[in-house]
């Protein structure tokens, strides 16, 4: 017996048998840290990109756990038969107590199974909206859009969400399956304005800023309609007319990737300013007040007959 055994045995108590035990689950635990480490040096060398690297990160981890735990059970349970119904025993009561983070873990699987999202999603949860920049056991993280900022844009803040909302709540996934979204801006022009004219700006401005993107769309669209019931529509940059209030309503509705909608609402509203302000017959309306004298302003059939 080397001195190193003979002391643990002496003062640790520990007979040959654990000695040798402790050893092999050292080497394990070594073994399985440092192919980890090659493996991630390796893809940090060969992939770029950020996506891919997280998923060998996260597949690698969670390998390197599954392989430490089964060569551990292996090393110290002796009566594997044995253990395996005294595991079936306690899962019956862990499910019970345990009842939410187990159906996160159900939540987890599903997610690795059907992939209803993915890091670098764009995704709606309930009250939550986000891209998804993390996926864990029990909950995944989103980077919050919305709340208090307009137009998608991010707030900043992290969100963390169990995994088990996804068998409660809906899910809106922007990106998956076909990446572009439609957004419509409302332009109201008063009663008097040419609003013929005014359609015509506006579907030029709206087939300038849209056409490439309606392009895209309809490739993706395609390719989607081979895995979904996806009704045909209208894909193209479009002006629709309704009739308000204040004024003549012109919805442009306008093709964008998620993470554009707030750039491509500005270029838009610049341009149509732009048009605006250079057509004399042309007057964005708002909330006001005025005065309409029929007897001069009305059409000379409806006016009311001259008094004698």
């Amino acid at each position: 017996m080397t001195p190193i055994r003979h002391w643990a045995a002496d003062t640790l108590g520990l007979n040959s048998d654990t000695q040798l035990r402790l050893l092999l689950s050292t080497s394990v635990i070594a073994a399985l840290v440092l192919a980890r480490w090659i493996v991630l040096a390796l893809v940090r060398r060969r992939i770029a990109d950020p996506r891919d690297r997280y998923r060998w990160h996260k597949g690698s981890t969670y390998l390197a756990f599954l392989l430490g735990a089964i060569l551990l059970a292996r090393t110290w349970l002796v009566d594997f038969a044995g253990f395996a119904t005294y595991l079936g025993l306690l899962s019956a009561g862990l499910a019970i107590a345990l009842k939410d983070p187990l159906t996160n873990l159900a939540a987890w699987l599903f997610i690795l199974w059907r992939r209803p999202l993915e890091v670098g999603d764009r995704i709606a949860l309930g009250d939550y909206a986000g891209d998804v920049v993390d996926i864990r056991l029990f909950q995944f993280t989103l980077l919050e859009i919305g709340r208090w900022v307009a137009a998608d844009q991010t707030t900043g803040r992290l969100v963390h969400i169990p995994n088990a909302m996804l068998f409660a709540t809906p899910l809106a996934n922007y990106t998956r399956g076909f990446e572009f979204i439609w957004t419509e801006l409302p332009v109201l022009v008063t009663f008097e304005s040419d609003w013929r004219k005014a359609r015509d700006l506006l579907q030029e401005i709206a087939t300038r800023h849209g056409t490439t993107a309606a392009e895209r769309a309809g490739t993706e669209l395609a390719a989607a309609a081979q895995r979904y019931a996806l009704p045909q529509s209208a894909i193209e940059p479009a002006v629709y007319l309704s009739v308000e209030d204040s004024g003549v309503l012109l919805t442009l509705r306008i093709p964008c990737l998620p993470r554009e909608r707030r750039q491509v609402t500005d270029a838009v509203w610049q341009d149509v300013l732009d048009a605006f302000a250079s057509s004399p017959t042309i007057d964005l309306a708002y909330p006001t007040t005025r005065w309409y004298a029929n007897d001069r302003e009305g059409k000379p059939a409806m006016r009311p007959p001259a008094s004698p």
